[in-house]
């Protein structure tokens, strides 16, 4: 089992030492969220929350993915990173494809995105994407960036993305893994059709397992069940080593995790965090592996 330390509602100014201790201790990847804005007043309910409402205060800290990891990136040499998810259908597939090349080109290839097709129609009104098409879109998107990442004159005609023969470079140190995020059905057929892997919500290990094995029918019937796939989990029912280890059998390949939560709930000081990245390496990592 890999253990992926969550950098959610994190101080900006800590994720980078935060970073360093996790590569010590033996944390296999590290992860952040995604919000370019938040408005004061959203008209669209979170869905994740029986009322609707956000899980996050007002004024949280949310640092841009990209600009983030690659920072890390610079202060590690053996954790990989990834996003919990990049609202891939909010930006456009040429930035995307060009950042996440350029975090691969110089990290040695430690970028592992993990897309989601976003909830906050506010968000995407905000930044001026269509909300009602995003799926498709992202669809599309995906293929236009496998293609950018080959280095190689392309050319794409497709539904909402259409350009002649061009070339993007630097390209990747290597392939670049694409997980998707979601719980809707939908995002199951994604995952099974297009990624590489699958995120999770923070949800009973039951529900998970479940979800699983709906993925595992659709790659079956996308005839795509033989190659490599991993899910990245938060289980809310199981926190020690024998329930990861019984997890990892059941197909989850990558546990999130906050361990300031469970040794100094709620804590935001930077010496309490790092302890607790290290604690949590000595009392669960080293026996889940």
């Amino acid at each position: 089992m890999k253990f992926v330390l969550s950098l959610f509602m994190t101080p900006t100014s800590h994720i980078v030492p935060l970073a360093i201790a996790a590569e010590q201790a033996g944390w296999s990847m590290a992860t952040m969220s995604d919000h370019v804005v938040n408005a004061e007043s959203p008209k669209t309910p979170y869905p994740y929350t029986p009322d609707g409402k956000r899980r996050w205060p007002e004024f949280t800290e949310f640092p841009d993915q990209f600009v983030t990891i690659g920072a890390m990136a610079a202060v590690t040499t053996r954790m990989r990173f990834t996003t919990n998810a990049f609202v891939l259908p909010m930006r456009d597939p040429f930035s995307v494809a060009k950042s996440l090349a350029t975090i691969s080109a110089i990290s040695g290839g430690r970028i592992v995105p993990t897309f989601g097709v976003g909830w906050s129609r506010d968000e995407f009104d905000i930044l001026g994407r269509e909300f009602a098409n995003r799926g498709k879109r992202c669809d599309e998107m995906i293929e236009v960036m496998r293609l950018l990442w080959t280095g190689q004159y392309v050319e794409f005609k497709g539904k909402y993305y259409q350009f002649d023969r061009l070339e993007m470079n630097p390209k990747p140190a290597r392939n670049i893994p694409i997980w998707i995020a979601g719980m809707s059905e939908a995002a199951h057929r994604r995952a099974a059709r297009l990624g590489d892997g699958w995120l999770s919500d923070w949800q009973p290990s039951a529900q998970i397992l479940d979800m699983i094995g709906r993925i595992r029918d659709y790659r079956r019937e996308y005839g795509r069940d033989q190659l490599p796939f991993d899910v990245m989990a938060t289980p809310a029912d199981v926190f020690d080593p024998a329930g990861y280890q019984r997890l990892e059998a059941a197909g989850i390949t990558h546990i999130i995790a906050q361990p300031w939560q469970t040794y100094y709930p709620g804590t935001t000081d930077l010496a309490q965090q790092r302890e607790s990245v290290s604690r949590f390496g000595e009392d669960v990592i080293r026996h889940s592996s």
